[in-house]
């Protein structure tokens, strides 16, 4: 079975930040958060974390859910492994 490099590549991208890190550590410990949930929960711009966030859900690591005027955000079982894989690093 060959890799699906393009797809291997997105991922990694997905979570190479830092803050993209901390976003999916903190929907670990605190699931179903909006982006300014996770803005005020970092300290760290809105408009920062939208952009962090729609690139952890582009590769698969983060779900957006609506729910009436509101997007709630969770880690996925992807997101979970990727989380898994950052802490060997610690």
């Amino acid at each position: 079975m060959s890799l699906q490099y393009k797809k291997i590549e997105k991922i990694v991208k997905g979570f190479a930040n830092h803050r993209r890190i901390q976003t999916l550590e903190l929907l670990e410990k605190i699931p179903d958060l909006s982006v300014d949930e996770i803005s005020q929960n970092l300290n760290v711009g809105f408009f920062t974390i939208s952009d962090h966030v729609r690139k952890l859900a582009d590769a698969g690591l983060v779900e957006k859910n609506h729910k009436g005027r509101f997007v709630i955000n969770s880690i996925t079982k992807r997101g979970k492994y990727i989380l898994s894989f950052c802490k060997m690093f610690k």
